[in-house]
């Protein structure tokens, strides 16, 4: 069977869209699967739909590994891209050819042509995705390594090899999954401008001319599926060594000026971006309405007899907590406008109910006390704030929380609890106090929740109550009752 290339699909007389040869105007820093289904797809159908006319070179991190860069080239640069999951209650599969990366480089061996890239007078943005340890700043890096190992250390020498040519600064999109990621960045940089003694005028052309945003990506990407890869091979008439596989849902929020608008045209291609003043509220719509609703549903779900997220989706009593949870108790908490929480609402029970994805509760359930804390809590005290209630799903959540770590067992089989080793030990020993010596011990606990809940009125006596529930009547049921 035939590699993927140009070649390849002219002899099968593909009739998709295809983008041979553009100026390189993104240089994007990370090549995994992440970008290649999120970003990539983004620019490739701006290509189509807007004129961007514009190629990625893809960037390895950290390098060292030349053979993948290797194998960008042997396919042309192209790679199948496939989007699957559900849109308005109804399954839908997309495959497309990206075309949009033009190469990919190895820094440690292709140093010279990234810093090429840096020389190109048409270069205009900068896309990072480096893992969430990507973004640090490591002082024994050198301004004259080739390569410097940190990442923010190679941007610098990057641009400050732009700065040299006179050339004009560039949009860096950060995507790594930290808090104001974009403002880290910069700060690292700046970090480096200092420990190297590099130029002031560098320094005040970083600051004038560079736009570090950061940014919120949100979609699902399942990566490469080798175990099927062999059968959609077959369906797609050729061998490809880089497909990739996600969700069809897609949303990225930039935090910049709104003149990027003019320079991305994301809103003629009509794709899921959006530029704005402060990610804050829409990252947390994400963790509280997105994140918030997987850990307030998953572990009573599982307690309940399910095993992956879409079986808990066909279930009436658990959907029906879900829903509830999401547009009586959470949407209540937030200040975007309501349209826009809705329509994110409805979408996530799309992603929930998604038919290509088997995603394991019990995954889920990784370190659900830190979880906890982070997606529900803020908004079981942001809607007792509000309203002066307790909100009655969100406070079953943390019983049904409560009951996994102490329980152990599913109709008589052991499942695995994990956590910091802390929290495991701080279940250990309460696990034979009563409901109430339980509860109480949970809802006042300083280091779980750092004081937020012991001066909650009533939650004590509510979990409690909760956990008398599960145990006369059994999760299932009592997660029923709560829904109703």
């Amino acid at each position: 069977m035939d590699r993927l290339s140009f070649a390849t699909l002219e002899k099968q007389g593909y009739s998709g869209y295809l983008l041979k040869d553009a100026p390189e105007r993104v240089v994007q820093f990370g090549e995994g699967n992440f970008l290649r289904a999120f970003a990539d797809c983004f620019v490739d159908l701006m290509n189509e739909k807007a004129g961007f006319n514009s190629k990625v070179v893809l960037v390895q991190p950290r390098g060292g590994h030349p053979e993948a860069a290797d194998r960008f080239a042997e396919q042309d640069g192209l790679y199948t891209l496939i989007l699957r999951g559900r849109e308005n209650g109804q399954p839908v599969e997309r495959k497309r050819v990206i075309s949009a990366a033009s190469r990919c480089l190895d820094p440690k061996r292709d140093w010279e042509k990234l810093l090429d890239c840096a020389r190109n007078p048409e270069l205009r943005f900068v896309i990072s995705n480096t893992t969430e340890a990507g973004i640090a700043f490591d002082p024994a890096c050198g301004a004259k390594d080739t390569p410097p190992s940190a990442f923010p250390a190679k941007l610098t020498v990057f641009l400050h090899e732009r700065w040299k040519l006179g050339l004009p600064g560039v949009i860096i999109l950060s995507c790594e999954l930290i808090d104001h990621n974009g403002q880290e960045l910069r700060r690292c940089v700046n970090e480096y401008v200092k420990l190297w003694a590099l130029e002031d005028g560098f320094a005040a052309w970083l600051d004038r001319e560079n736009i570090f945003c950061s940014t919120l990506v949100d979609r699902i990407v399942t990566g490469s599926p080798k175990a099927d890869a062999p059968r959609l091979w077959e369906e797609l008439g050729y061998e490809d060594q880089l497909i990739d596989t996600g969700e069809v849902f897609a949303a990225w929020v930039i935090e910049g000026p709104q003149s990027i608008r003019n320079e991305l045209p994301f809103e003629q291609a009509e794709l899921p971006i959006q530029v704005v003043d402060d990610v804050t509220p829409y990252k947390q719509r994400k963790v509280r309405i997105l994140n918030g609703a997987h850990t307030s549903m998953v572990l009573g779900a599982y307690l309940g007899g399910k095993n992956i997220v879409r079986d808990c989706m066909q279930d009436e009593a658990i959907r029906g907590f879900l829903e509830k949870t999401m547009f009586e108790e959470i949407i209540p908490t937030l200040d975007l406008p309501k349209e826009e929480l809705l329509s994110f609402a409805a979408s996530v029970i799309d992603r929930f109910d998604n038919p290509y994805i088997d995603h394991q509760l019990l995954d889920i359930a990784l370190n659900s006390a830190s979880k906890w804390k982070a997606r529900v809590m803020p908004s079981l005290t942001e809607y007792v704030k509000r309203t002066g209630n307790l909100p009655k799903r969100l406070t079953f959540s943390l019983a049904a929380f409560i009951a996994f770590y102490c329980r152990g067992e599913r109709n008589g089989e052991a499942y695995p609890v994990r956590d910091d080793q802390w929290v495991l030990d701080f279940f250990a020993a309460h696990k034979n106090d009563d409901n109430a010596a339980l509860a109480h011990a949970v809802v006042t606990d300083e280091r779980l929740w750092d004081g937020a809940l012991a001066g909650v009125e009533g939650l004590e006596a509510a979990v409690t109550a909760d956990l008398n529930r599960i145990d006369e009547a059994g999760m299932y049921e009592a997660m029923k009752e709560c829904a109703g």
